[in-house]
Protein backbone atom coordinates (compact mmCIF):
# COMPACT_ATOMS: atom_id res chain seq x y z
CA UNK A 1 0.00 0.00 0.00
CA UNK A 2 1.20 3.47 -0.92
CA UNK A 3 1.20 5.80 1.65
CA UNK A 4 1.28 10.04 0.32
CA UNK A 5 2.67 12.40 3.51
CA UNK A 6 3.99 16.37 3.00
CA UNK A 7 6.83 16.63 5.17
CA UNK A 8 7.59 20.03 3.89
CA UNK A 9 6.83 21.63 7.11
CA UNK A 10 9.52 19.29 8.82
CA UNK A 11 12.53 20.43 6.41
CA UNK A 12 14.33 22.88 5.40
CA UNK A 13 13.41 23.96 1.75
CA UNK A 14 16.35 22.69 -0.64
CA UNK A 15 15.73 19.00 1.40
CA UNK A 16 11.63 19.18 0.92
CA UNK A 17 11.31 17.27 -2.68
CA UNK A 18 13.95 14.62 -1.34
CA UNK A 19 13.22 11.20 -1.16
CA UNK A 20 12.72 9.50 2.21
CA UNK A 21 15.89 7.10 1.29
CA UNK A 22 17.59 10.27 0.81
CA UNK A 23 16.60 12.11 3.89
CA UNK A 24 17.64 9.43 5.98
CA UNK A 25 21.21 10.60 4.67
CA UNK A 26 20.94 13.99 5.12
CA UNK A 27 22.32 16.00 7.71
CA UNK A 28 20.28 17.07 11.03
CA UNK A 29 20.67 19.83 9.51
CA UNK A 30 17.91 19.57 7.22
CA UNK A 31 15.00 19.53 9.68
CA UNK A 32 13.54 22.42 10.20
CA UNK A 33 14.64 24.60 13.12
CA UNK A 34 17.78 22.59 13.74
CA UNK A 35 20.94 24.75 12.89
CA UNK A 36 24.32 23.59 11.91
CA UNK A 37 25.88 24.34 15.47
CA UNK A 38 22.46 22.32 16.82
CA UNK A 39 23.74 19.49 14.27
CA UNK A 40 27.22 19.78 15.68
CA UNK A 41 26.10 18.86 18.81
CA UNK A 42 24.51 15.97 17.91
CA UNK A 43 27.54 14.62 16.65
CA UNK A 44 30.03 15.74 19.71
CA UNK A 45 27.59 14.61 21.72
CA UNK A 46 25.89 10.70 20.09
CA UNK A 47 27.88 10.71 16.87
CA UNK A 48 24.50 11.78 15.09
CA UNK A 49 25.42 13.10 11.94
CA UNK A 50 21.90 12.52 9.53
CA UNK A 51 18.23 12.12 9.97
CA UNK A 52 18.50 8.39 9.97
CA UNK A 53 21.09 8.37 12.83
CA UNK A 54 19.12 10.66 14.70
CA UNK A 55 16.05 8.05 14.38
CA UNK A 56 17.90 5.41 15.09
CA UNK A 57 19.48 6.82 17.96
CA UNK A 58 18.43 4.72 21.23
CA UNK A 59 18.53 7.10 23.81
CA UNK A 60 16.10 9.26 21.62
CA UNK A 61 14.20 6.08 20.61
CA UNK A 62 14.17 5.62 24.58
CA UNK A 63 12.79 9.04 25.14
CA UNK A 64 10.84 9.22 22.53
CA UNK A 65 9.02 5.45 23.95
CA UNK A 66 8.92 7.22 27.71
CA UNK A 67 7.02 10.55 26.17
CA UNK A 68 4.48 8.15 24.35
CA UNK A 69 3.53 5.76 27.10
CA UNK A 70 2.67 8.98 29.26
CA UNK A 71 0.84 10.42 26.85
CA UNK A 72 -1.30 7.65 26.34
CA UNK A 73 -2.12 7.15 30.18
CA UNK A 74 0.75 4.50 31.17
CA UNK A 75 1.82 4.36 34.80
Amino acid sequence: MAVEMNLDALLDKEYESKTLAELLKAPVSALAGVSDGDAQHLKDAFNIKTIGDLGKNKFFRAATLISQLHESGAK
